[in-house]
């Protein structure tokens, strides 16, 4: 049947359903495109025979919503939507966010705070013994005892909190499939410990003879140290060649967590992509606007999955993980004909790519059998010598688009590591990057470039920046083109202090380059980079690390950033006082900021550099017209 998925007892009516096999709760609005994974795992579902129905965003405030759709026969799957529910709720500064892009018209307050943990309990409320499973990047990235941002606190495993059965990790393809097969068999979901990519609870570990065990949640409560030590066993072992089973006390329960599901194959990813999807949102929707996410992805195309980037404010290691998965050239050739076939599409790919777009194949032939290298990153601090660097395939994928009847012009808008690029050497596939798959504006992400700062991150450092931008530079002169490459920076990562954040200041003024934007670092649960932000070490060397933590300081980092914003002056002269640097201030041509009118100084603070005599000049001969001017 093509339509989208029962909503409502009328929809399943018309499928002729009396009940469903499962009930997926959602903390987003219902859009069936294969970039929102309700859909993915909902339409997996449904193709292999289960009768599935979704509630998106039910009113948590009492039970009614939840029981709209009926009792399930095999399970309630609950996950809190496309990210995470703190982070859709709160700014890096802990505000309220004005909009929810993944709610009817972009409306905030949809969901609750901690959806998962709420849509459980009122799971439990209703239906006490149905099996409950929990999924998404929420539940995903919290299955361990955690560090809270928002509450300032480590937080128990969600998984404890939620009280569901089972936990899935990762993508999840794979889990729900096996999973489904085994409660459809007749076995209690108490009984399903074998699934990878899954945890679940347990007040024994009598059963399990090989496992890791990780200081329990009271021990990372109470030291720091702990925790680090902690995040490093989770850290290293998620990779579902050698990773090993990790087992983490919580009081009387233990979370045990098997290891990663193993990567999809290219005909399990085209089985995936190629279900029948909607490709919009629900029609209920239409009243209030519309679900404004799906304006992002539309029009792109996911390539493939994974990434081996580590950076380490990322935590996609830890859930899509670090071994790449491609679809298949047809399938994703039949992907763009689907879309040109859409009422509304331009002629335009917006973009054609994963969190990586250059990165379409493994990183290594290694990988198949052994899995991601222990302890080691791919790129950094030097890309590997068994890195497959090629970019063929990808710019074949992309001629191949560019062929098809009906389009225009196909770009890549999704991150691309330059540094991954250099080491190719491949200056021909930047030149066909630029001629005509950039649509004036090339994005990157350098971050930082404080070798202090690059380094805990894991990513490349300032020459490689250069390096890149003066080949886009030239390739663009070649082509006769005028696009220009728009770096992103991040502010207060751990290890940054106002000596580093002058020191990108001072990259920004020479480089001639005012960001617009630049993102605070906010501590996400699962990433390295939170790891070193709760407890000033870095958890793989055990060194202390600093960490800018009070609203002011990071204030202070983000103003040096936009230093030629008029608002941020006063703490621009701040900062540059406490960094010692006011030879910064002045009217040199190396001074960030002019010094403050006469008298406003802090007492024993005193202006640097010299006044600019042609700017002094001018100052005069205003005075002077003004006094002629009253005179007159």
């Amino acid at each position: 049947m093509t339509d989208f998925l029962p909503m409502t007892r009328e929809d399943m009516a018309k499928r002729g359903w009396q009940q469903l096999d499962f009930l997926f709760i959602s903390g987003d609005a219902y859009v069936d495109h294969p970039s929102f994974g309700p859909a993915i795992i909902s339409r997996l579902l449904e193709k292999y025979g289960y009768k599935v129905g979704l509630i998106a965003q039910p009113d948590w405030r009492s039970t009614t919503d939840f029981k709209k759709l009926g009792k399930p026969r095999l399970g309630v799957l609950v996950s809190a939507g496309n990210l995470d529910s703190m982070l859709n709720k709160y700014t890096a500064a802990k505000k309220y966010r004005s909009t929810d892009n993944y709610s009817p018209g972009g409306q905030a307050g949809c969901r609750p705070e901690r959806a998962t943990i709420v849509y459980c309990n009122r799971i439990r409320e209703l239906w006490k013994n149905t099996p409950l499973v929990i999924g998404g990047i929420e539940a995903s990235l919290r299955r361990f005892a955690h560090y809270d941002y928002w509450s300032d606190s480590v937080r128990r495993s969600i998984l404890i909190d939620s009280r569901a059965d089972l936990l899935i990790y990762g993508m999840g393809e794979k889990q729900i499939k096996e999973l489904a097969a085994q409660l459809s068999a007749g076995i209690s979901v108490d009984n399903i410990r074998d699934i990878p990519g899954t945890c679940y609870r347990t007040e024994s570990l009598e059963h399990l003879w090989q496992y890791t065990e990780t200081p329990g949640f009271e021990q990372v409560t109470n030291n720091k140290k702990d925790f680090a030590e902690a995040f490093k066993t989770q850290y290293l072992e998620q990779d579902p060649i050698r990773g090993k089973i990790i087992v983490q006390n919580h009081g009387e329960q233990y979370v045990v967590q098997n290891p990663p599901s193993m990567p999809l194959s290219t005909p399990e990813m085209d089985e995936i992509y190629d279900l029948p999807y909607q490709r919009t949102y629900h029609p209920s929707y239409i009243p209030a606007g519309g679900i404004p996410a799906i304006q992002e992805v539309k029009f792109s195309i996911v390539s493939h999955r994974g990434c081996y980037g580590s950076c380490s404010f990322c935590a996609l290691y830890a859930h899509q993980g670090r071994i790449i998965q491609s679809r298949s050239q047809e399938s994703i050739l039949q992907e763009a004909e689907q879309i040109t076939k859409l009422p509304d599409f331009k002629g335009y790919i917006h973009d054609v790519g994963g969190p990586t777009a250059n990165f379409r194949q493994p990183a290594c032939d290694h990988q198949a059998d052994r899995g991601t290298c222990r302890g080691k990153q791919c790129l950094f601090p030097a890309a590997c010598k068994s890195l497959n660097t090629s970019h063929n395939e990808y710019l074949e994928l992309l001629r191949a688009i560019r062929k098809l009847p009906g389009i225009k012009k196909v770009f890549v808008r999704s991150g691309l590591r330059y540094d991954y690029l250099l080491a190719a050497n491949d200056m021909a596939f930047l030149k066909e990057l630029c001629e005509h798959h950039v649509s004036g504006q090339l994005k990157v992400a350098p971050e930082h470039i404080s070798p202090k700062v690059t380094k805990l991150m894991g990513k490349a450092g300032r020459e490689t920046y250069l390096k890149f931008k003066k080949a886009y530079e030239q390739a663009n002169k070649e082509l006769g083109k005028e696009q220009y490459l728009v770096p992103y920076y991040m502010s207060s990562h751990p290890g940054a202090g106002l000596k580093e954040a002058v020191e990108l200041a001072e990259f920004l003024r020479d480089t001639g380059y005012n960001p617009e934007q630049v993102q605070d670092f906010i501590p996400t649960p699962g990433s390295l980079s939170t790891c070193m932000y709760y407890t000033g070490l870095h958890p793989l060397t055990g060194e202390k690390v600093y960490v800018a933590k009070t609203a002011h300081d990071k204030r202070l980092q983000r103003a040096l950033l936009q230093y030629r914003n008029p608002k941020n002056h006063a703490l621009v002269y701040e900062a540059l006082t406490a960094a010692g640097r006011q030879d910064l201030i002045g009217y040199e041509p190396k001074c960030l900021i002019r010094p403050l009118k006469q008298g406003h100084y802090p007492a024993g603070v005193k202006p640097g550099g010299k006044p600019d005599k042609h700017r002094s000049l001018q100052v005069t001969r205003n005075k002077k017209t003004k006094k002629q001017t009253s005179r007159s």
